[in-house]
């Protein structure tokens, strides 16, 4: 996992490069008729239900573009809101404020979206001992905020990017020459370059699965696209080896029975990659 210092510099470099995507040589719509001077007020109006998520976020973004802006907050990041609440205020100058306004309300709308939808897939585990994570399928560019949003819901953090876990796929078992080979050659690897970093092995058949088990230091077996049956037979199979993992196109109606199957974890790229923003919007109060 990466480190909070990596974490606020992932955050640093998403906010000054939106800002400049978005405002460029000026917003010159608020140039042209709002004094520079000006002082105004505007709420997080939402219009929507759902979990929350991208207060802090916004806040960051807020002060980014003028640390003399106040936020009054009313809603905390992972709380349920519902239509007509309102999540905080922003006081200030009114120029500031509409240049920060589109960033902070396409980051809240996508984080509170895959806040709620990770959300929901907590509460079909309960009771259950699975955890849930998310993947790398996320959007280029903002996967800091997204996989931030994940955690708001209630899930874990799979690996964040491709330097700060093993993770060794089926393409990677066959470029190899087969998973035994896949193993050895990382952990010769891992060994000539110092470094100290998991290893993940997915597993297409229980065939693959016992040739991981004749390894040592496997943190994870990646149950990869296995039926509930099989799926059963490989959690008995690993036992207290290492961390169980499923995953493959899982889905709100499949996910409780792969968590009644034992797996410590199930990951879905579903929380990042198929959600529907929620609907808010900043809004001038006199």
């Amino acid at each position: 996992m990466i480190s909070e210092v990596q974490f606020q510099e992932e955050l640093d470099i998403l906010i000054k490069n939106a800002i400049r995507e978005d405002v460029g040589d000026g917003d010159h719509s608020s140039l042209a008729c709002i004094p520079s001077n000006a002082k105004g007020k505007a709420k997080l109006l939402v219009k929507d239900t759902g979990i929350i998520a991208g207060v802090t976020f916004a806040k960051q973004i807020f002060n980014y573009v003028d640390s003399n802006l106040e936020i009054e907050t009313l809603i905390e990041d992972g709380s349920n809101v519902n239509y007509g609440d309102i999540v905080f205020y922003v006081s200030g100058n009114s120029q500031s404020i509409l240049k920060a306004e589109r960033l902070v309300l396409n980051a809240m709308q996508r984080m509170s979206a895959i806040a709620t939808k990770t959300r929901s897939f907590m509460d079909l585990l309960k009771g259950t001992k699975t955890k849930i994570l998310d993947t790398r399928k996320t959007t280029p560019g903002i996967r800091v905020i997204e996989k931030w949003a994940v955690k708001i819901g209630g899930g874990e953090n799979h690996r964040f990017a491709l330097y700060d876990m093993i993770m060794l796929k089926d393409n990677h078992i066959d470029f190899a020459g087969g998973v035994i080979n896949a193993i050895e050659k990382t952990q010769t690897y891992l060994k000539e370059t110092k470094r100290n970093l998991k290893i993940i092995v997915e597993a297409r058949d229980l065939d693959e699965i016992k040739k991981i088990l004749t390894k040592d230091n496997i943190h994870r077996i990646l149950i990869d696209n296995f039926n509930y049956e099989d799926t059963r037979t490989a959690v008995t199979l690993i036992g207290n080896k290492c961390q169980t993992e499923s995953s493959g196109g899982i889905n709100e109606k499949t996910l409780r029975k792969y968590a009644d199957c034992g797996v410590d974890y199930i990951s879905s790229g579903a929380l990042t990659h198929s959600i529907y923003n929620m609907d808010l919007s900043l809004k001038a109060v006199d």
